[in-house]
C-alpha cells in the first residue's frame, strides 16, 4: 500500500517531468561538489529516482542524461576550485582541521591519475575531492573532461540501475510484501546505523588517541586528586593504554547519555512524543510474515539462548584455567542481571499499550544482550591482530540492534526503553571491562573461545528461537478496537472507512461464512508462511500450489482467507480476505470486514511468480451479494466503483 507522500511525489513528477530532470541534475551536482558532496546521500536518492524510472514516471535516458550532466558539472566545479586555489586550499577550513580529506584523494590520484577519476566516482569518501586534487595537480582540462565525462555517464547508469530494476518489480513487491518490505528495510537501516556508529567511533579514536592521551596527561597535572585515576589508565609502558583510554572515554560518553535520557524522561513524566510516534509507526508496519520473523529475532535475547552460550564460554575458560577472565565473565553477567532486575523493580514507567506484564523499562533482553556480547568483545578483542579487533564490537552492535528492533516492532517497549537499556548495558560492560583490562595481563588463544561462544549462540538460537516465536507473538496481540457501535448504528451507517479498502461487513460467527463459501466452490487457504514466500522464486509450481500471501488490517492478520479458481483460466483466482473489524458492537457480537479481489498469476523480472490483484470490479459475485440472505449473519455490502 503506497503512502500518501509517495503518491504525491509520483504525481508531482508525472506532472513536471522536466522539473524532475532538473532535480536529478541538482542531486548529482551537489554530490560531486567539493566538501558538499561528502554530506549528500547520493546512493539512496539515486535508487529512489531509479524506482520512479522503473515505474514509468520518468524517462530512463532523460534521467541518465540529467544525472551525468549534473555530476559532470559538479566535478568540473571541484576541478576549477583546485586549479584556481591550488595548495592554498590546505590552509582553508575544513582542510586545515581535517587534512585527511585531501590526503586520501591525493594518494589515490598519485597512483594513477586517470584511473583515480573513475574509482573516485564510485567511492563516496573521495568522490568530491579527487577532482580538486586533479585541478591542484594542473591536469590538462581536456584530459580531465574525457575521463570525468565517461566516469559520470557510467556512474549515472550504475547508480540508477538497482532502483530501475526495483521499480519494474514494484508491482510484485506491492502485491506480495505489503508492509513486510518496509519492516525489513527498517531493520536493515537500524543495522546500518549500528554498523556505522561502531566503525566511525573506532576510527575516530584510532586517529585521535594520541591527542586524547596528551590532553589527559595535561589534565592529570592540573587535577592531581582526580587525575591519578586517569593516569592509571594511560601508562605508556603498557600496551593496554589505548584500549583502556577508548573504554574510559566511551564510559564517560555513555554515562552522560544515560543521565541526559533519564532526566528527560523524568521531566516528561514517562515516554516522549518521539516514543509515541515510533510506536505508532511500528504498529502500522505489522504484517503476519514480519510478525513471525520479529518474534523469532526477539528470542535471540532470551535467557536460554544467551545463558547456554555464556555457560559454554565459562566452561571453556575454567577448562583452560583462565580464572581472572572467568571471574569477570561471571561478574559481568550476574551483576548485570541483578542490576537490571533491581532497576525494573524500583523504576515504574508506563508501558506501551501493546506490552503485557514483564515488558517495559529496562528491557532485560536488550540489556543482557548488550552485556553478554559487549563483555565478550572486551574479553577477546585484545587477542586479535590490528584492525580485526573491531569485529567483536560490530557483532555486539548487530546482536543488540536486532533484539532491540524486534522488541520495538512488536510493541514490547518504547524507543526510550530500548536506548536506555542499551546504555545501561554498555555502561556496565565498560566498568567491568576496564576492571578486567587493568588486572589481566595474560594472553590466550581466543579462536577456540570465539568459536565456542558464537557457535553455541548460533546453534541454540537456530533451535530455540523459531520454536518459541509463536509463544512470544501471542503476548503481543493488537489491542481491541476502541470504537463501539450499537447494532442499529452499524446497520444504518456501517463502520467509517479506514485507510484500507473493504467491501463487506459481517456480524456473526465467521465459521458460518466459511461454511457458506465452501458450499459455493471456495477453498480455505491456510495462513502462508516464509516457505510460501520463497516459493515465489520457483517457477515450476502449479498455480493451485501457489499461496496468496497475507495482508494485515490494523496489525491483525486475516482470520479467514478464501480463494476460488476461475474454471476457464487456472491463472486467475478470486480471493476474499476476512479480518476482525476496526470497531466492535456493544452486544459483543463478532464483527468482521472482508475485501474481495480478482488476482492473476504474473512473473516479474524472470524471477518472481506471484498473484497480482486486478483493479476492483464494479460488482461483487452473486454468491457474495446473496450473503445478506444467510441465516445467522448480518451483512452490509459497500458499493464498489
Amino acid at each position: 500500500m503506497q503512502s500518501v507522500w509517495f503518491d504525491n511525489t509520483v504525481a508531482w513528477i508525472g506532472a513536471h517531468p522536466v522539473a524532475a530532470g532538473l532535480l536529478i541534475a541538482l542531486i548529482a551536482f551537489s554530490d560531486a561538489v567539493i566538501v558538499l558532496g561528502a554530506l549528500v546521500p547520493a546512493l539512496p536518492l539515486m535508487i529512489a529516482i531509479g524506482v520512479l524510472i522503473g515505474m514509468g514516471e520518468i524517462s530512463g535516458p532523460y534521467a541518465v542524461a540529467c544525472a551525468a550532466l549534473g555530476a559532470l558539472a559538479g566535478d568540473g566545479l571541484s576541478y576549477w576550485v583546485g586549479r584556481r586555489w591550488g595548495d592554498t586550499l590546505r590552509g582553508v577550513w575544513p582542510f586545515r582541521r581535517y587534512p585527511q580529506l585531501l590526503d586520501r584523494g591525493e594518494v589515490l590520484f598519485r597512483r594513477n591519475a586517470l584511473k583515480s577519476i573513475f574509482i573516485a566516482r564510485y567511492v563516496g569518501a573521495v568522490r568530491p575531492f579527487v577532482p580538486a586534487i586533479a585541478g591542484m595537480a594542473k591536469m590538462p582540462p581536456y584530459r580531465y573532461l574525457q575521463a570525468s565525462g565517461a566516469a559520470c555517464l557510467s556512474w549515472a547508469v550504475l547508480f540508477l540501475l538497482p532502483g530501475w530494476a526495483l521499480g519494474q518489480a514494484y508491482d510484485a513487491v506491492a502485491a506480495v510484501a505489503d508492509k513486510l518490505a518496509l519492516a525489513l528495510l527498517g531493520l536493515l537501516a537500524a543495522l546500518a546505523l549500528a554498523w556505522a556508529m561502531v566503525i566511525y567511533t573506532w576510527r575516530w579514536f584510532a586517529l585521535n588517541a594520541d591527542t586524547l592521551l596528551a590532553r589527559i596527561a595535561t589534565w592529570t597535572q592540573k587535577h592531581p586528586r582526580f587525575g591519578r585515576h586517569a593516569a592509571a589508565l594511560m601508562d605508556k609502558r603498557r600496551p593496554e593504554t589505548a584500549p583502556l583510554l577508548l573504554l574510559a572515554a566511551c564510559l564517560f560518553g555513555f554515562s552522560w547519555a544515560w543521565a541526559w535520557l533519564s532526566a528527560t524522561l523524568l521531566a516528561h513524566g514517562g515516554q516522549l512524543q518521539l516514543d509515541r510516534d515510533v510506536h505508532a509507526l511500528m504498529f502500522t508496519l505489522r504484517n503476519p510474515l514480519a510478525d513471525r520473523l520479529m518474534a523469532t529475532l526477539s528470542e535471540l535475547g532470551s535467557a536460554p539462548v544467551l545463558g547456554i552460550a555464556s555457560l559454554a564460554a565459562l566452561l571453556w575458560l575454567l577448562w583452560r584455567r583462565r580464572w581472572m577472565a572467568a571471574a569477570h565473565w561471571l561478574a559481568a553477567i550476574g551483576v548485570g542481571l541483578a542490576l537490571t532486575e533491581a532497576l525494573a523493580a524500583v523504576v515504574t514507567m508506563p508501558r506501551p499499550p501493546t506490552a503485557s506484564a514483564g515488558f517495559g523499562f529496562p528491557s532485560i533482553a536488550v540489556t543482557m544482550t548488550t552485556v553478554v556480547f559487549g563483555f565478550f568483545a572486551v574479553l577477546i578483542a585484545r587477542e586479535l591482530p590490528g584492525r580485526q579487533r573491531i569485529w567483536p564490537y560490530l557483532l555486539t552492535g548487530i546482536a543488540t540492534t536486532v533484539v532491540g528492533f524486534a522488541r520495538l516492532y512488536l510493541g514490547a517497549h518504547w524507543l526510550s526503553d530500548i536506548i536506555g537499556s542499551m546504555l545501561l548495558g554498555a555502561i556496565w560492560v565498560l566498568v567491568i571491562g576496564i576492571a578486567y583490562r587493568r588486572h589481566s595481563e595474560r594472553s590466550f588463544w581466543m579462536r577456540p573461545l570465539g568459536w565456542t561462544f558464537y557457535g553455541c549462540f548460533v546453534l541454540v538460537a537456530a533451535w530455540y528461537a523459531p520454536r518459541h516465536a509463536p509463544e512470544t507473538l501471542a503476548q503481543f496481540v493488537p489491542p481491541p478496537p476502541t470504537e463501539t457501535l450499537s447494532l442499529a448504528q452499524w446497520q444504518a451507517h456501517g463502520i467509517q472507512r479506514h485507510h484500507a479498502r473493504f467491501d463487506i461487513e459481517i456480524a456473526g460467527e465467521v465459521i458460518l461464512l466459511r461454511e457458506y463459501l465452501l458450499e459455493n466452490g471456495w477453498q480455505a487457504q491456510p495462513a502462508a508462511d516464509w516457505l510460501d514466500t520463497l516459493n515465489l522464486l520457483d517457477d515450476s509450481l502449479a498455480p493451485q500450489e501457489r499461496a496468496v500471501l497475507p495482508l494485515a488490517l490494523d496489525a491483525h492478520p486475516e482470520r479467514l482467507l478464501m480463494r476460488r479458481v476461475d474454471p476457464n483460466n487456472p491463472r486467475h483466482i478470486e480471493v476474499l480476505r476476512v479480518w476482525p473489524a476496526p470497531a466492535r458492537l456493544n452486544n459483543d457480537a463478532p464483527l468482521w470486514v472482508a475485501r474481495y479481489d480478482v488476482m492473476h498469476l504474473q512473473r516479474s523480472l524472470h524471477l518472481l511468480t506471484f498473484w497480482k490483484p486486478q483493479p476492483p470490479t464494479h460488482t461483487l459475485p452473486t454468491d457474495l451479494q446473496t450473503l445478506t440472505q444467510q441465516p445467522g449473519l448480518r451483512v452490509l455490502i459497500h458499493p464498489r466503483g
